[in-house]
């Protein structure tokens, strides 16, 4: 028996490919994209290792080529959650006796085998099914899971390390328990990274899981359990069911060994989740944890000395990249009359700029939202501004549903900066730009933070370094992440651990050890070398 205290291998963040022309790895992602859209995938459940199929089949199709078919998936019932349920507690015992070295080495394996073999698999799925460009498949299907992976074992021996002091003749320990039951993975559309961490950070730390992953995102979740097979991950432990959300949580949350929520997607989803939780709170053996990550409106707010230039870059960027389909996107914009000139012609020029289309088309920026319902939300949004007279459209407007679900990056500039689309989550390519007296910056400031119920992410942007600090200081409330001269999105794995705080979710801040730590449920362990035989202490002695 090994009586080492291993170090894992020192993280470091996976470096970001350009996919330049002519370079392998754009050859070889074209060849992986053009062999994924010629097969047809057909994905069955994960339970007990084993696939289940039903023949209840649902197909999956790109949504910036909606008549393709790319598969089909075998939707599942209540019967199947059930199962998945049983099979996690049967692989538990033995996951959770399982070394801490063995289960690190498991996602470990899994960071190698995505930055080599699986690395244009996981982006050719995320471009196809989800509508992604090469650039920003890269930078979440590939890097930012391989951080997940890399960070997380490094975030594990940190918490293991973490000990309490010791009195003479008495060795205390703490020791960090996997939760009693299991966990259940609720995980969107969006980021196929986000997909694969919220099954594997509380399995890494001894759990066992049931995941449901959005319908949408299934395509690229079969490639996921396919990555955690040949990385050795025990059959059970990690447990893929294709089922309706309603149905599953009726399953789910009646189970008295439901132990944890682990949770990405919409704010009243969430909250509908917890309230039955909150329902069900006798019925359970412990209190679940319940972690989730949900909307945002995250905005940008530029002060008169900022650079326009930048401010322009940073909008652009920042509410347009994946169609602006990310929780962080920017949605709104403050920008002060005296810089909005010199902002809109540089932004509009790079907006105008955009080729929109197919993703395997790589000179394409932007591609399609998720699904016809994404789509007649958004248009929507956009049509109503169109026709109200505070609204002027500066940028795009046009939508197409015909071929695939394409909307053109949209920029509205509005009267009101309570205006709708200044306060609503819209969840597309859609910014909104109010334009305050530049005198007003402290009034801006109280309507930016009254204006929505999240708070994820925000950037400010300002040269004067007073400013800087009294601002950063009063928006301290209105996001998780906050950004200094720079777009409010593209969080870093150990960088810039992320999440936010109001209605935007729980802050449990992924891509640090403090997401780990609501997996686990510690134990102080007090020994005594030598026991007290008597009862009495000195004070009773008589003089």
């Amino acid at each position: 028996m090994s009586n080492a205290f291993f170090n894992v291998p020192t993280p470091i963040n996976e470096p970001v490919k350009s996919y330049a022309p002519g370079s392998p790895e754009r050859a070889d992602l074209k060849a992986h994209l053009k062999a994924y859209k010629s097969q047809h995938m057909d994905v069955a459940m994960i339970i007990d290792g084993k696939e289940v199929k039903t023949g209840d089949l649902k197909p999956m199709n790109p949504p910036h080529d909606h008549q393709h078919v790319l598969g089909h998936y075998h939707l599942g019932t209540a019967e199947h959650v059930q199962l998945a349920i049983d099979a996690a507690l049967r692989a538990k015992e033995s996951w959770e006796n399982t070394s801490w070295n063995h289960r690190a080495a498991v996602f470990l394996k899994c960071a190698e085998l995505l930055a080599g073999p699986y690395r244009q698999k996981f982006n050719a799925a995320t471009m196809l099914a989800q509508s992604k460009n090469c650039y920003q498949a890269e930078i979440d299907a590939a890097c930012e899971l391989i951080d997940f992976f890399r960070f997380n074992a490094e975030f594990m021996t940190q918490i293991y390390k973490e000990q309490p002091q010791s009195a003479p003749g008495v060795w205390n320990r703490l020791e960090h328990r996997p939760l009693e039951g299991f966990v259940f993975a609720i995980t969107p559309f969006n980021f196929t990274s986000i997909c694969a961490n919220l099954c594997a950070a509380p399995a890494m730390m001894g759990n066992v899981v049931v995941w449901k992953p959005a319908d949408t995102q299934i395509y690229s979740a079969k490639v996921i359990m396919d990555l955690f097979k040949e990385a050795g991950l025990p059959d059970g432990v990690i447990n893929l069911v294709l089922v309706d959300g309603p149905e599953a949580g009726k399953v789910v949350f009646e189970h008295p060994e439901f132990a944890g929520l682990h949770f990405t997607g919409s704010t009243n989803v969430f909250q509908n989740l917890w309230q039955t939780i909150g329902n069900n709170i006798s019925k359970y053996n412990s209190y679940p944890r319940i972690v989730g990550e949900t909307g945002g409106k995250d905005y940008i707010l530029a002060h008169p000395t900022a650079n326009a230039q930048q401010v322009a870059v940073g909008m652009a960027r920042g509410a347009f990249e994946f169609q602006g389909q990310k929780c962080s996107a920017a949605s709104r914009a403050y920008v002060p009359a005296s810089m909005w000139e010199e902002v809109k012609e540089k932004l509009v020029e790079d907006v105008n700029s955009m080729k929109m289309g197919d993703v395997e088309d790589f000179t394409n920026f932007i591609n399609a939202v998720i699904d016809e319902k994404s789509f007649d939300k958004i248009a929507k949004y956009i049509d109503d501004a169109k026709a109200d007279k505070g609204v002027e459209v500066i940028a795009g407007g046009t939508h197409d549903k015909s071929v695939g679900y394409f909307v053109a990056p949209t920029v509205l500039r509005v009267d009101d900066p309570k205006y709708t689309t200044m306060c609503e989550e819209i969840f597309g390519p859609v910014l909104t730009v109010y334009v305050y007296e530049d005198d007003k910056f402290e009034e801006t400031i109280q309507i930016l933070d009254e204006s929505s119920p999240y708070a994820l992410t925000g950037a400010l942007f300002a040269t004067d370094r007073l400013v800087i600090e009294k601002a950063a200081k009063r928006l301290r409330h209105t996001a998780g992440n906050f950004y200094i001269n720079d777009k409010p999105t593209g969080a870093v794995v150990g960088q810039q651990p992320f999440g936010g705080g109001r209605a935007s979710g729980t802050n449990d801040k992924a891509g640090a050890p403090m997401n780990l730590l609501r997996w686990v449920s510690p134990r102080t362990i007090k020994e005594t070398f030598v026991t007290p035989t008597e009862y009495r202490y000195a004070f009773l002695e008589e003089e």
